[in-house]
């Protein structure tokens, strides 16, 4: 008579396949997605590229259009990356795909993440000053102990 063994899915252990990264046009982020970019072409990953959108910013108050605000910000995004793509083609070939997901950004990212079954998040250093006293996103992911979460500087 033999065993059965049930398995289940064990992410990274051949390392990881799916890379998340979260950008929101900050310096820190694009600085996490140049190293994730980085970790991606040498572990031969997917790196997925997340932008989550505000639910609700601070321009709703003033009657700019949120959605459109915000969509203007992940085309730009993804005009960006796709220019820094073009710039090293040929040198270096990683794949990666861009995501929109909308939410607060720590909710958005667990969302990501979780969708796509990520095996690394990674993440650039908030660059706000109450989140020493709140908690940053970057805190608050590895807390929530699912991923390794990299915080880039």
């Amino acid at each position: 008579m033999t065993e059965q063994h049930s398995h289940q899915f064990e992410r990274g252990t051949d390392g990881p396949k799916v890379i998340v990264v979260g950008v929101d046009g900050s310096e820190s982020s694009f600085r996490a997605a140049a190293y994730a970019g980085g970790l991606a072409r040498r572990q031969h990953a997917l790196l997925a590229v997340v932008y989550v959108q505000p639910v609700m910013a601070a321009g709703a108050a003033l009657g700019v259009p949120v959605s459109e605000t915000t969509d203007e910000i992940a085309e730009d995004l993804v005009a960006q990356i796709r220019e820094a793509a073009e710039r090293v083609k040929g040198i270096y070939d990683v794949r990666w795909e861009f995501h929109t997901f909308r939410g607060d950004p720590f909710n958005g990212l667990v969302k990501a993440a979780d969708d796509l079954k990520a095996d690394a998040v990674v993440v650039g250093a908030s660059e706000q000053a109450g989140h020493r006293i709140i908690g940053s996103v970057a805190i608050r992911l590895v807390k929530a102990g699912r991923w390794p979460v990299t915080v880039v500087p």
